[in-house]
This record gives structure tokens, sequence and C-alpha cells, in this order.
């Protein structure tokens, strides 16, 4: 690729990090501009609602290690205002524009609102950053009171486990009738929500909130079932919405996310490709139905890909088709998810212990096991986690979404990509049968999409195959 390129990476997290570091990894040697609405460099996310909270870590202790490599010009603290694919140009504050070749989206999630909440009160808190974190641990270290989490979810029950290892009397309020939900299954589910009420968590589990009334010593939460929590700090989990609000008008296709071919390319523009939470994609290996991955290791992997087929261009890309995974910690249980268990819609036990609370919950649709959740059982989840693999193979690719690309502009002076024949397509590792612990293939064989996106051209020597 020529000097004066540019890609933009609009978004600072951990997506478009391993995205502009594999684009450096591919050869490509021209300019890279990431984007972050954050003031702080890319941060270890999950960590916000565990050893940030409970002391164990400070803000500094979180930084993600950036390869030396990767030469990126970083606009923090700098929002994307707005997306003009037919000029190639990202908007940002006071009026800038700043013109791109290729653009990789991975701006992220937002904490969703809970309706009829006062977020205008100092004491009611959200967590998805740094500083949401470190607010939340002085408002628990200044007040005495009941720290009341709002939602049973992943970040719900890791944030009300850290507070009560802090010593503090805490509460949980949910809509679902047991911890986690149907998301791990009901056996784990229930032995997750017992080990809260083992430890003294207040459980309001099944309930709505009917009212919120602010006093001068707290925030009076009354619900449905007739309980008043008198809360000193709030905590509001209850799930997360795609950051896509400065993509409005710009005639991409937003539908809870970013839409994206399966090969990571953004369905209404060109030489754009989105990853992470922010985009919703066709993984062929599951159906091809767009969902999107709220996930850690689908971040890293999907920045990569998507920074892959960037430089491939359209034609010459191959679908992203994961099996993602996720874990967490609390009390010292570890629960590992892999596939898609929200596909589920009947759950079998493939393995369990009679002796203590070991189990795995297979998840299985339509006679197929698309997802399993393991409680303290990592060697099962591994060798078990072959029939994933084996029950759930890539698929063609379906027709893409008839939704058309802007128009290219017929500025004369527009910068746009050299003439010239296209990349190589990007080497990659063919998929392996047995998945192991690190990090798993995450590309299929070749399944051409079709696209009018040019390649960019990269220069350097070609990274090896991952």
């Amino acid at each position: 690729m020529k000097n004066e390129e540019r890609v933009v990476v609009a978004g600072g997290g951990l997506a478009g990090l391993r995205a502009g570091e594999r684009l450096r990894e591919l050869g490509f040697r021209g300019e890279i501009v990431i984007v972050g609405a954050e003031r702080h460099l890319p941060y270890h996310r999950p960590a916000l609602s565990k050893e940030a909270i409970n002391g164990e870590l400070v803000a500094s202790d979180l930084r993600l290690t950036i390869s030396r490599e990767l030469d990126a010009v970083w606009r923090l603290g700098t929002v994307a205002t707005h997306l003009e694919p037919d000029r190639h140009v990202v908007g940002l504050p006071g009026g800038e524009e700043l013109k791109y070749d290729g653009l990789i989206i991975a701006t992220g999630v937002e904490p969703r609102h809970l309706a009829g909440a006062p977020r205008q009160d100092p004491r009611i808190h959200v967590l998805r950053t740094v500083d949401d974190a470190i607010a939340i641990k002085r408002a628990i270290n200044s007040t005495q009171g009941l720290v009341v989490v709002i939602g049973g979810g992943l970040i719900g029950c890791e944030m009300a486990a850290s507070v009560k290892s802090m010593g503090r009397d805490v509460a949980v309020v949910s809509r679902s009738s047991t911890l986690l939900g149907s998301a791990v299954g009901k056996s784990i589910a229930d032995t997750v929500t017992e080990a809260h009420r083992a430890r003294g968590v207040r459980l309001a589990m099944g309930v709505k909130i009917r009212h919120w009334v602010r006093q001068s010593g707290g925030v009076a939460i009354h619900l449905s079932d007739g309980q008043v929590f008198f809360a000193a700090v709030v905590v509001i989990a209850v799930g997360a919405a795609p950051s896509v609000a400065w993509l409005r008008g710009s005639g991409l296709v937003l539908e809870d996310g970013v839409l994206c071919d399966p090969t990571c390319h953004v369905v209404g523009g060109t030489d754009i490709v989105a990853a992470g939470d922010v985009a919703r994609w066709p993984n062929l290996r599951f159906g091809g139905q767009p969902r999107r991955v709220e996930h850690w290791l689908n971040a890293v992997e999907m920045g990569r890909a998507a920074a892959e087929n960037l430089l491939a261009g359209r034609e010459s890309s191959r679908p992203f088709t994961p099996v993602p995974r996720f874990w967490t910690e609390q009390y010292g249980m570890r629960i590992q998810g892999s596939g898609l268990p929200a596909m589920g819609t009947d759950t079998t036990t493939l393995a369990g212990s009679q002796k203590d609370h070991r189990t795995i919950t297979g998840f299985i649709s339509d006679g197929r096991l698309v997802g399993m959740v393991g409680l303290d059982a990592p060697t099962a989840m591994i060798k078990l986690s072959t029939e994933l693999w084996r029950q759930n193979k890539v698929t063609a690719s379906p027709r893409p979404p008839q939704h058309s690309a802007p128009a290219a502009s017929a500025d004369p002076g527009e910068h746009r990509l050299p003439a010239g024949p296209r990349a190589p397509a990007v080497p990659r590792q063919a998929p392996e049968p047995v998945p192991s612990p690190p990090p798993l293939p995450s590309h299929a064989p070749v399944v051409r999409s079709r696209g009018h996106s040019r390649a960019l051209a990269r220069s350097g020597p070609k990274a090896p195959p991952r």
C-alpha cells in the first residue's frame, strides 16, 4: 500500500487495536488513525466489574500491551460525529473531516438506559468505561449503606460478587427468576443464584421497579413485590446497545448494530468493515442469521479478521466463522461458554459430577449442539468442544441483503485508491477440527461473497498465516 493512503479505525478499544496491529502484520505501510471516544488507551475491560472495583487493580494496571509496530496516530477523547461513505470521510468535532481509504468501525456498545431511572442523580451509575469503574469505586468507599445492582446478567453478578468481597451489603434486582437467566441453563443458573444467596447477597428476583424516590440519604427503590431497597449506591447493569448514533444518515444498515456480510464488510458501504460488539453479521457456522457477539475473544478475532478482509477486498475475502467463547468467575467458580447458547431451544446435561457442582449444559437446536456452558469443568469443556466443530459446519454464503451502496463521488480531487492489480487474498490457516485453549482459528474455507470494493494494496513482507 502506498504511504499516502490511510485507514481510519473508529473505536479505540480492543477490536480497533487488534485490527490496527493486524494491518501492520500484513504489510500495510500507510497511515493508521485510531479515533477513540475515551481519553484512555485500550485497556482490559472485563476487569472493570471485578478487580477494578474491589481495589486489587488501578486504572494503569488495566492497560493493554500495544505492539511497537502499530505506529498509529491516536485521536483519544475524540467522538466520531458522522460518516459520509460517498466522500470517504469520517466527521469529527468542530467540523473536522478525516479522509480514509479504508474504514474499520469498532465503536462498541453503550450501557442501555433503564426507563424511569433518575440517571441525573450522582448516586446512580452505569459500568462501561474505566472512568465509570473509578466513579463507582469512589462512591462505594465514601458511603456505608446498601449497594443495589439492577440486572442479573454477567456484569450484574460480577459486580455484586465484587462489592460483597469488599464487605458491603449488596442487593441484586432482576426481572428474571434466577441470576444469569437462560444464558447458562437452569442448572448452572440455580447454582450461581444459590452461591450469591449463601454469601448474603439480597436477591429480588422476578420483579420490576415501580418507583424511584430520591432522598437526602439515598435512593428508595420500590419493587413490584412490595419490597423497598434504600440504596446508597445504585449500579444499573441491564445490557448494552450498539454505539451507532454517529452513523445515522450514512446509508449503512443499522439494525441492532452495523449489518455486515459474512466477511465483516459493511452492508451499504464500500471500503468499510466492522468488528467487535457493534458488528452484526451472519456466522455461516451457525445458520447464517445475523447476530452480534459481545465477548472479549470475539473482539480480538473479529478485529483481526476485519483488517485482513479490508486489505483483501470484498471479492477476495473469506467469511468470519468463529466458535465464540466467553467466561466469568464469581466466588472462585469459573463459568465457561462456547458456541451460541442463545440459539438453543432445548438443553441437556453433557457432563456432571455427583460429588460436587461441576457440570456442563448443552444447548440444542433442531437436534444439533449449538452451544455449551460449563461450571468448573475446563478439561471436559475442551474435550466436548470438538462436538461444536463437528456438528456446526460452515454453510454456503447466502445471497447478501439487497441494500444499495452509496454512489461513488466523481470529485476529481477525492483521494482514492491507486489503480492497479488487486492485492492477493490474505493467507489463512485452515480451521482445526479440535479446538485447544489458545484462540481458535476463525476462518472457514473460501466462500466468495459479492461486492464491489477494491483491495487495499500492501507493501513489505507478508505475515505468516494465523
